[in-house]
């Protein structure tokens, strides 16, 4: 969930800010944002590109077991659809970067309610898709034969796009409920914000961290956290050590995605919790009164939709090598195309 902007001249409690840190805002999250938003489009479409070259490999080629087949096409499925909400979680940046460089919203209500019901669905939408993934490994490792039942890419592809459901349901507060208006402790610029009472708000941030982030979390501990303890198991009592070295890296990238979205997430969800504690608060995005953590909150945020595609590449020895065959062959094709025109 990106914090809505605020654009007002004073605090939550009605001091005034401090105009050199808007200053610094209005020209330092555009560069930001530019940078992630490049990265995150680029890493994300390779990314995309590569899962979805294994899976037309996959129904075209030969030699592989059926098991195998079955769990990395179903893998690459949760893959994909994390890019996808990563992916739609980017669009909606330049809204809020254009309402900071500005210092208020000039896109109009139904954008307001829009942008915030779409950045909610879509953190959430991540958040329950990381769970799934910790889920599948957990099947994958620990109980195979079920998993060659369960995780066919049809029926994950099914329980992808259902992980939606809540993730809107959870969302559709914010484009009820958001309205564009002037805060209440200042008289210039308009903000995106929700109008509800301070306990209504407390309690939709409360609810939406338990959803949205703390229980997602759990169940993807708990998941690993099986795993882990699965492997040092078959470890010690002697199993195959190829396969438990192939599982145990696979399942090391997944925690690593999973780190991540924590790392990068939390930061904002304790700004969130922090601002609607506060009586005085007539907005729920970040504060001024906060200074530069407010400015780190958000960059984290934002960030997280540029860290998979990071770990995909720094952990995954078999992405490495599919992104050099990709740029390989897009080399080859791109020599053999001059060399036609020639």
């Amino acid at each position: 969930m990106l914090p809505c902007n605020s654009t007002g001249s004073e605090d939550l409690l009605g001091n005034s800010s401090d105009a050199g840190l808007e200053n610094v805002e209005q020209v330092l999250v555009p560069i930001l944002d530019v940078l992630i938003l490049v990265l995150g489009v680029g890493g994300h479409a390779v990314v995309m590109v590569i899962l979805c070259g294994r899976r037309r490999c996959r129904v075209g080629c030969t030699g592989q077991s059926p098991q195998s087949s079955m769990t990395g096409t179903g893998t690459d499925v949760l893959l994909l659809a994390l890019s996808a909400a990563d992916l739609l979680l980017l669009s909606m940046l330049p809204f809020h970067t254009a309402a900071i460089a500005m210092q208020w919203w000039p896109f109009g209500d139904v954008m307001c309610r829009l942008v915030s019901f779409m950045g909610s669905a879509c953190s959430s939408a991540s958040a329950f898709t990381l769970a799934a993934l910790a889920v599948s490994r957990y099947l994958t490792v620990v109980r195979p034969a079920r998993a060659f039942g369960l995780l066919s890419p049809r029926r994950v592809s099914i329980a992808a796009a259902l992980l939606w459901v809540p993730a809107c349901c959870l969302a559709t507060p914010q484009l009820v409920f958001r309205i564009v208006a002037t805060p209440r402790r200042t008289s210039d610029g308009l903000a995106c914000f929700a109008f509800w009472s301070h306990r209504d708000q407390l309690i939709y941030g409360l609810f939406h961290f338990l959803a949205a982030f703390l229980l997602p979390l759990v169940t993807i501990a708990v998941a690993y956290g099986s795993i882990y303890w699965f492997l040092w198991g078959r470890q010690h009592a002697g199993g195959a050590p190829q396969v438990e070295r192939y599982q145990s890296r696979v399942t090391q990238t997944s925690a690593m995605l999973v780190l991540a979205f924590t790392l990068c997430w939390l930061p904002s969800y304790g700004l969130t919790l922090a601002l609607l504690s506060d009586n005085s608060s007539g907005a729920t995005g970040a504060s001024p009164r906060y200074g530069p953590f407010s400015v780190f909150a958000r960059f984290m945020a934002t960030s997280s939709t540029v860290m998979n595609p990071i770990l995909y590449v720094l952990m995954s020895q078999k992405f490495r090598q599919d992104l050099l065959k990709l740029f390989g062959r897009r080399q080859r094709d791109s020599v053999a195309v001059a060399m036609t025109a020639a």
